[in-house]
């Protein structure tokens, strides 16, 4: 069943040629409507529906950007998506209407051998492609069997309790601090900490709900005690409105960057000379939990991972089991 979408602010609108199973499906939709004058129907623009829709039918689109949006990628994946159509625009030196699959092999080649990118960045500059040509262009081109480098997946940067004690106490400016307390505590990503408006703070429950988040994905995670305390005194202090860290402009919350860079220089005061970013919060989180003994199921509900597979990337970097093992040095000098 093949549709129109197309995305309006908070609403999906939805356009197709009269099919009396195309209405029957989307009356389950709930909170749509119809517009008898130009006969369109739209439903609420959440990750619920933009799946249904993706599941149930063949999504038409007028634009890239409406692909993405309607797919639910991050702010960040569709800048990257974009940017990678454009290099290959520029790249193809003719009208990208008449792209060929030799053409996408030896952008590819380009990438990893000329260029010699990052496995996973050629991998994402594959992905963008091969959405553009299926979507945009209605290629019938054959990705099946389509050769692509594969994705180096390097272990996780991992902070000792003591270095995550070291930067959290080097921080004085209270919503720089707390920031990082909540980055660190809930395992959250520097998007999803962002993203965090007054009413995802729970203080009764001790959760913290994060909307939307990568996968399109809703989930709690665990409000520490220690956190819900720097929280209060950072509400007493800032009395923020609607997001939890608004940016300069109170309407906007705080950007990525910025909390990156709060990071960086606690590093540099705490003396933390490891090459880490504050993701690396997030990984200590799961780790430091794996260690105390956590059950790595609830630890794949709490980072919103879909599967424990992620997960176990944690158990390579644990130094729960590794104390225990003996180097024989140790054994050869007792004797």
């Amino acid at each position: 069943m093949k549709i129109f979408c197309s995305e309006e602010g908070d609403r999906l609108k939805l356009k197709f040629a009269y099919d009396e199973k195309i209405v029957q499906v989307i009356r389950n939709i709930q909170g749509r409507e119809y517009n008898p004058y130009d006969r369109t129907w739209t439903v609420p623009n959440n990750s619920i529906n933009r799946k249904f829709i993706n599941d149930e039918f063949e999504v038409c689109v007028e634009s890239f950007d409406q692909l993405l949006a309607l797919k639910g990628y991050s702010n960040s994946t569709k800048k990257a998506y974009r940017a990678h159509i454009n290099k290959f625009k520029v790249h193809l030196k003719k009208d990208i209407n008449e792209v060929t699959v030799d053409d996408i092999k030896k952008y590819m080649y380009y990438l990893m051998n000329i260029k010699v990118n990052t496995n996973s960045y050629t991998t994402q500059a594959y992905s963008a492609i091969k959405l553009y040509c299926s979507y945009i262009l209605n290629k019938n081109i054959e990705f099946k069997n389509f050769p692509r480098p594969n994705t180096v997946k390097p272990l996780p940067k991992v902070l000792s309790e003591e270095d995550v004690t070291k930067i959290l106490n080097s921080v004085t400016n209270q919503k720089h601090r707390t920031i990082l307390y909540v980055v660190y505590s809930s395992g959250l990503r520097v998007s999803e900490v962002v993203s965090l408006k007054i009413s995802d703070i729970d203080s009764n429950r001790m959760t913290i709900f994060i909307k939307d988040s990568k996968g399109n994905k809703d989930r709690y995670t665990i409000l520490a005690q220690e956190t819900l305390n720097e929280l209060r005194r950072y509400f007493k202090l800032y009395r923020p409105k609607d997001w939890l860290f608004p940016g300069a402009d109170e309407s906007e919350h705080l950007s990525v960057r910025s909390v990156q860079n709060v990071f960086k220089k606690a590093c540099a005061k705490a003396k933390i000379n490891k090459d880490v970013g504050i993701h690396s919060l997030r990984h200590s989180f799961a780790t430091h939990l794996l260690e105390y003994g956590t059950d790595i199921r609830y630890i794949q509900e709490l980072l919103g991972h879909s599967s424990t597979k992620t997960t176990q990337i944690y158990t390579h970097v644990t130094n729960k089991d590794l104390k225990k093992i003996i180097s024989p040095i140790d054994r050869i000098t007792k004797k």
